[in-house]
């Protein structure tokens, strides 16, 4: 059965985004499959999507430079404008794209760190940006030295908070020690758990906001991907080592739980893998995508379930060891 999302309940901020004094809705929309990757897509929908999110009182709104590129961030620009005080924005920089979409590697020299930041405020039509992420780490440059420049940008007024994206617990560490870092984003789901191990322990110690970024397993556990027909041409997770053929087979028995479950709840498999996620972790903070208002809502209503202890273990014994594909 499905939930019924045409009136989903306004969200409030109650999480705290780390050493800040800023207050998260616990779930926030992650943009990037408007500008790229996913498929076509609207820019006239996309606003409207970008809009209820505001009205249904979402407040956490996630993009970064190599979106589209660029396309994304100024997106976000026309779609806000006039009405940055409703929301926190947060944008990376650390991976160059060409013109062409081309990757062209990593960058974290404190040079670009500057350059990058001046650009996405241009993009963006602001002043200052809310969370800024050094969205990979650049393996040739130390990673002092990348949120030495980040810490720059705060002190120029650029930036008023500082996240970090993908890194190991001991560079989470050593750029913590160079200048608070109040956000990790990293990968998490029913099917990508590794953060367990480390970084929620870690963040925790530290006062570190986590952000899980795909928490739907881009897709996949929503049980509306089937198989690779189910995606365009142009779809990047055509590529991706878990949406082959094989993998996608083996990684149905995520999908087989998550029905399951959401028959037994009366709400939506998507609901459900939103809901497991957030009950992991008091101090976690989800970026859904989506361009749809309809699944915008669904997306939100996944705050109002609750799993009880005896339903938490039964989803830990019944979840794979391990899930069939690398990550990228």
């Amino acid at each position: 059965m499905t939930q019924k999302t045409e009136t989903p309940v306004l969200v409030e901020p109650t999480i705290s985004l780390g050493h800040s004094d800023l207050k998260l809705t616990a779930m926030g929309l992650g943009c990037m499959g408007m500008s790229e990757f996913y498929g076509p897509s609207d820019d006239a929908e996309n606003v409207r999507t970008l809009h209820a999110a505001l009205e249904m009182g979402v407040n956490f709104f996630d993009t970064a430079d190599i979106y589209g590129p660029h396309t994304n961030e100024e997106l976000l620009g026309r779609a806000f404008a006039g009405r940055w005080q409703e929301l926190v924005l947060a944008t990376k920089f650390g991976i160059e794209r060409s013109a062409d979409r081309s990757w062209r590697g990593f960058n974290g020299r404190p040079e670009y760190v500057h350059s990058a930041c001046d650009a996405s405020l241009r993009r963006l039509g602001r002043d200052t940006i809310d969370l800024y992420y050094m969205h990979r780490k650049d393996p040739q440059v130390p990673i002092e030295e990348t949120v030495g420049a980040m810490k720059e940008l705060v002190a120029a007024g650029k930036v008023r908070y500082l996240g970090l994206s993908e890194v190991s617990v001991d560079d989470l560490r050593r750029a913590h020690a160079v200048h608070p870092i109040s956000a990790l984003q990293t990968e998490y789901s029913l099917w990508s758990r590794e953060p367990e191990a480390a970084l929620f322990e870690v963040c925790a110690e530290l006062g570190i906001t986590f952000v899980a970024y795909s928490p739907l397993g881009r897709g996949f556990l929503t049980g509306k991907i089937t198989d690779r027909d189910s995606l365009s041409d142009d779809d990047w997770r055509r590529n991706n080592p878990r949406f082959q053929d094989e993998a996608m087979v083996a990684n149905q028995q995520f999908v087989a739980l998550l029905a399951e479950l959401a028959a037994d709840k009366q709400v939506t498999p998507a609901q459900v893998a939103l809901a497991w996620v957030h009950s992991q972790n008091d101090r976690l903070v989800t970026i859904p995508g989506t361009r749809k208002i309809t699944r915008l809502a669904e997306n939100l209503g996944a705050l109002q379930v609750r799993f009880t202890d005896a339903e938490e273990a039964r989803i830990r014994a019944a979840l794979p060891a391990q899930t069939a594909g690398a990550r990228y």
